[in-house]
């Protein structure tokens, strides 16, 4: 069953006690949920907000990134275990920052879906194309080729826990957003190539956030379009009252 879902990603931002407080604010005003709604916090807060959120159903701890190996000199790095021993949920594996600042690459991002579904995780994959793949008007097999070469190793039962987030990476923090009709073509053409590996029940199962500069003024419209299930929030994430108006609209 296919789940509505709004996440915040808070990237580098908040102090511990700044964080803990947009949390309480958030929880405060949240209404009656129609799905789930999960705080992408950095690291330092994790440990803060996970009690937080204990016992509120509906409501999910998750983590920015972590390692692919298990434990080890990896000096900086997070560990999925590690995560899960927090009470981490979800995590963003492969968000175009990471891509594009980090270097991480497909290969790698396979490795990463891996070890946080062996923990526990569910992961968040991120996949989407720069403005340059937009204009040539290849995007749609540029993200086919990010899902192929990350994803399509799993088993249809590990395929299940993953959630997609398609990032439109030209709209993102740019002010410029896809329609909701852009969105809606490139989520129902990511749920048409699922279903060509996995079939059309676990297509139509699937998650599919939309990740690219959504806020409270346009979520109604793109959360309305047929197989957007949700939102990938950063900017708007780190105000309370935009926030739940977003997840209002889910």
């Amino acid at each position: 069953m296919r789940i509505k879902l709004v996440a915040g990603n808070w990237k580098m931002n908040k102090s511990l006690e700044e964080g803990t407080q947009l949390v309480s604010d958030i929880l405060a005003q949240l209404p009656p949920l129609n799905g789930r709604v999960v705080f992408a916090t950095p690291y330092i807060h994790l440990s803060s907000v996970a009690p937080l959120l204990k016992g509120r159903e509906g409501v999910y701890l998750a983590a920015q990134n972590c390692h692919q190996e298990e434990k080890g000199a990896y000096t900086g790095e997070i560990s999925a275990s590690m995560l899960r021993s927090v009470g981490v949920d979800y995590v963003l594996i492969g968000h175009s920052e990471r891509r594009q600042y980090f270097g991480e690459n497909n290969e790698l991002l396979a490795k990463k879906v891996d070890i946080t579904l062996s923990k526990g995780i569910k992961p968040i994959f991120c996949c989407g194309e720069p403005l340059e793949i937009r204009e040539a008007g290849t995007h749609d097999d540029y993200v086919a080729a990010q899902l192929e070469a990350s994803l399509y190793h799993l088993t249809e039962e590990q395929f299940r826990q993953i959630v997609i987030a398609y990032e439109p990476i030209w709209a993102i923090g740019t002010g410029r957003t896809a329609t909701s009709a852009q969105a809606q073509e490139m989520h129902a053409g990511i749920r048409a190539r699922i279903a060509a590996k996995y079939g059309a029940e676990v297509a139509n199962d699937t998650t599919i956030l939309y990740g690219g500069s959504a806020n409270a003024g346009n979520a109604q419209d793109l959360f309305s379009q047929p197989d957007v299930d949700g939102g990938l929030i950063g900017g708007a994430s780190l105000v309370a009252a935009d926030f739940v108006a977003i997840v209002g609209a889910m």
